[in-house]
């Protein structure tokens, strides 16, 4: 046992650490392919030549390729292709490129025959949620050109590239933290494991690894701003979310159903639409695993005829609505919590729970300044995607950003919504917001501003108006009275 732990410290070390040793130790043939291909991108002249060349000695990579190549799905009823060059002429380097990606990732992935049962099980299941993710990105930007679906599959693909890539590696502490892992549920409490054995999030390798490999803007963007509305980001967000609720359906069918709308209001299309859209891309996904040479994924893909009697048992998934009864009852909570010495969790926990189910918001979470004052840092966030608000909404205190400096400076609370608008925020902050509305209202212990409330309805899209503000405001208010007598002397 000593030994074990004397690994798992010596293997702490963090993003740079992992990104290394799977770069140069793990996979250096996909690392040395990806950076190979990324610098052909550049090069317009002699890309599509090279490119055939630069993998014609790897005799199941061009057949993956060409397989690939040949399939429904991207060879349009033309003559069938049987070199890499002349697919990457025909379908456009672009997608070659990105099959090329995909194809090795895949390899190199799986080949790795030491790993222990229950590593295997984790990583596969991990590359077909991947892999379906991906799919499923791909299929919502359909009304897009090929290149821009191209690069939205290979960024939802490797969105998790550096947790796979971390299973693949097996080896004692992989083994130690998927037991630990196997005995928690809790996002939270993973999020912490992780970091406690690899020095780094999931997320962060990832990052290590895209910037090392020179991965492109799209996959750092949808990795560092997950909420930006944009329709790539977007598809990217809820590509992955709908690949992990299906994997999830039996323990959570309302999630699903949730991920399901939310997707199809993106395309504009109705849910019943939208499903059948589903479906198609299901069995579509495992055809094209298959012609990958990953068979072992098609196992753990969604089964389209389960997925759709688990669809048609689901109830329509409807967001949080004002429910006057639960403000008061909230309200009454914390005015019972000020004749105490309530814990700081304690009432902000009832207030945030008041402002999501009372007032009928989505998120909101409490920001709390930095030591310096330049920051706001999440310590509390709860409602629809809380762990990722959490993670994210690190906001700069910008001085253009006036509203934000009287709030708290003055105390002054502020909102913005489609009919109340406010003139354009500092980008670093605008980017980390959604577009139809949010609120901010000041934290006070006795008396000084220490942070802020924030609320929004991103998840669901809906607007903010004068009476969710009034409501968040009174939440706000009579939090602020809880704090005052908890901590007068």
């Amino acid at each position: 046992m000593s030994a074990l732990k004397h690994e798992l410290t010596k293997n702490n070390m963090g993003v740079d650490f992992w990104t290394k040793k799977i770069s140069e130790q793990e996979m250096p043939a996909l690392c040395s392919m990806i950076r190979t291909l990324e610098q052909l991108a550049k090069d317009d002249v002699s890309s599509m030549g090279v490119l055939g060349r630069s993998i014609m000695y790897d005799n199941a990579l061009t057949s993956r390729v060409l397989r690939v190549a040949n399939s429904a799905i991207y060879n349009k009823g033309i003559s069938q292709v049987t070199t890499v060059s002349r697919a990457a002429v025909v379908l456009g380097f672009d997608v070659i490129r990105n099959v090329c990606i995909t194809a090795k990732l895949l390899t190199s992935l799986l080949n790795n025959k030491n790993l222990s049962e229950s590593v295997y099980q984790r990583l596969i299941k991990l590359m077909a949620r991947s892999f379906q993710a991906a799919m499923f990105t791909k299929m919502m930007l359909a009304d897009y050109d090929e290149e821009f679906q191209e690069e939205a599959f290979i960024a939802a693909l490797l969105y998790h590239l550096g947790e796979s890539a971390f299973w693949s590696t097996g080896g004692s502490v992989a083994d130690e933290l998927d037991r630990q892992l196997n005995k928690v549920d809790d996002n939270v409490q993973r999020l912490s494991i992780v970091r406690e054995h690899l020095g780094a999030s999931f997320s962060q390798l990832t990052q290590g690894i895209a910037r090392s490999w020179g991965l492109g803007e799209l996959l750092m963007k949808s990795l560092t701003n997950p909420n930006e509305r944009t329709p790539e980001v977007r598809s990217i967000y809820l590509g992955n979310r709908l690949s992990e609720a299906f994997a999830s359906s039996d323990s959570n069918p309302q999630q699903l159903q949730k991920r399901i709308q939310q997707a199809a209001e993106m395309m504009k299309m109705p849910t019943d639409a939208f499903q059948k859209k589903l479906m198609e891309n299901i069995e579509a996904t495992a055809r094209l695993a298959e012609d990958y040479g990953a068979k072992e994924l098609v196992a753990f893909l969604p089964d389209s005829k389960t997925a759709l009697e688990t669809l048609q048992q689901q109830t329509h998934w409807e967001p949080r609505q004002p429910n006057m009864a639960i403000q008061l009852e909230k309200l009454r909570e914390l005015t019972n919590l000020t004749m105490n010495k309530p814990d700081f969790n304690q009432v902000v926990s009832v207030a945030l729970t008041g402002m999501l189910d009372g007032v009928g918001l989505d998120r909101a979470a409490v920001l709390l300044l930095s030591p310096n004052r330049k920051m706001l840092q999440p310590r509390i966030a709860m409602g629809d995607g809380d762990d990722a608000l959490k993670a994210e909404l690190l906001l700069p205190i910008e001085p253009q950003f006036l509203e934000l400096k009287a709030c708290l400076d003055h105390g002054t609370p502020f909102w913005f919504g489609h009919r109340h608008g406010i003139k354009k925020l500092p980008e670093s902050i605008d980017k980390k917001l959604p577009e139809n509305g949010w609120m901010f209202a000041p934290l006070k212990v006795e008396n000084k501003v220490i942070g802020v409330f924030y609320a929004d309805r991103a998840s669901s899209g809906r607007d903010i108006d004068q009476a969710e503000f009034d409501s968040f405001s009174h939440f706000v208010q009579l939090t602020n009275v809880c704090f005052s007598l908890a901590y007068r002397s």
